[in-house]
């Protein structure tokens, strides 16, 4: 499946049904009175977060979503029937916009979580309402009430619980195809991933959602390769799993253009929690790889993890640290969650 994660829908809801003139013919009733029935209401258009879905891929195909117009009222006081409403199936960590692509309008977290976007009309009132004391025949109606619509973004942030961040060719697919069932395409050039992958990974009978962001290079935050992309999928992320190539000549280099990527996107991003560790480590000797985690512990200042994809290396240890951070979220979340309640 193709993955999409930003699309332009027009949506439009139905116009009311009008409203009927009509009279009441039976035989032995010469003047009968006005029974003309309302119009139907027009369908709604909602938008609703469902499970099953990873990708807006759908909206590439089908950009403009219309509810039908309600039916309009007939004889005998008989209602027209309200159009059905339509439903713009969304996955989990959607957000709508209007088209301004600035003013959001939802942001869909849960499965199951559900917006009214745009109203249908009213149905118009039949002849039935405009009897009086004067007027025993009234030739009035009205029509159904227009419909709204407008042009709307979606745009689709991935909802992991951890995210795999680095340059390209650090290591980042590699890893979460070992730890987890995810198949990414893998290989020894840049940029092999060209969209945000999702695994499940597992440790010590336990499991959380990691994601695979594309490659960053140096001006992502501003638009240069793929990363500004895919670097708002980041910001759902609880913890950052930062590997540096061990290979590159100079790590602390690697080290400081994602940092300051990620700064330049969005300061959030720089403070969320960090692992750092330097990936393909099983290709330099013990001293080689000892010299650059000191390197690379000086700059960063926080602790340094060496591993390897293919041997196993210190592949344990990284993902024990990241399930910590990983319940602690789960933790907080279910407390905020509790007191909204």
């Amino acid at each position: 499946m193709k993955f999409l994660d930003e699309a332009k829908v027009f949506i439009q809801s139905g116009d009311g049904g009008a409203g009927a003139v009509s009279f009441r013919r039976e035989k032995y009733i010469e003047m009968g009175g006005p029974d003309g029935g309302d119009g139907g209401r027009g369908g709604s258009v909602y938008a609703e977060c469902v499970d099953g879905l990873n990708t807006l891929i759908d909206f590439r195909y089908q950009q403009h979503l219309k509810a039908k117009k309600g039916m309009h009222g007939m004889g005998k006081n008989r209602t027209g029937a309200s159009s059905d409403d339509i439903i713009v199936k969304v996955p989990a960590g959607t957000q709508i916009f209007e088209e301004d692509g600035e003013t959001m309008i939802a942001d869909f977290t849960k499965v199951g979580q559900r917006m009214l976007l745009l109203k249908g009309g009213d149905g118009g009132l039949g002849n039935s309402h405009y009897k009086t004391s004067t007027n025993q025949s009234p030739r009035k109606s009205t029509p159904g009430w227009p419909g709204e619509e407008k042009w709307v973004w979606l745009r689709l942030k991935l909802l992991s619980e951890a995210g795999l961040a680095g340059l390209p060719n650090a290591g980042k697919s590699t890893f979460l195809s070992k730890v987890s069932h995810a198949k990414p395409k893998i290989a020894d050039y840049p940029f092999t991933t060209l969209k945000p992958q999702l695994g499940v990974a597992y440790i010590d009978g336990r499991e959380f959602v990691l994601a695979d962001i594309p490659g960053l290079i140096e001006g992502a935050s501003e638009g240069h390769g793929l990363g500004d992309k895919f670097l708002k999928h980041i910001e759902r992320c609880g913890v950052l799993l930062h590997l540096v190539d061990a290979t590159s000549d100079d790590v602390v280099r690697d080290y400081k253009i994602i940092r300051n990527e990620l700064k330049q996107y969005n300061p959030a991003l720089a403070k969320k929690p960090e692992i750092l560790a330097l990936s393909k480590c099983d290709a330099l000797t013990d001293d080689v790889t000892a010299d650059k985690k000191k390197a690379l512990k000086k700059s960063a200042k926080k602790t340094i993890h060496a591993i390897s994809s293919h041997s196993g290396l210190g592949m344990q240890d990284v993902l024990r640290e990241m399930m910590k951070y990983v319940e602690e979220l789960r933790s907080s979340t279910m407390n905020a969650d509790s007191m909204s309640d």
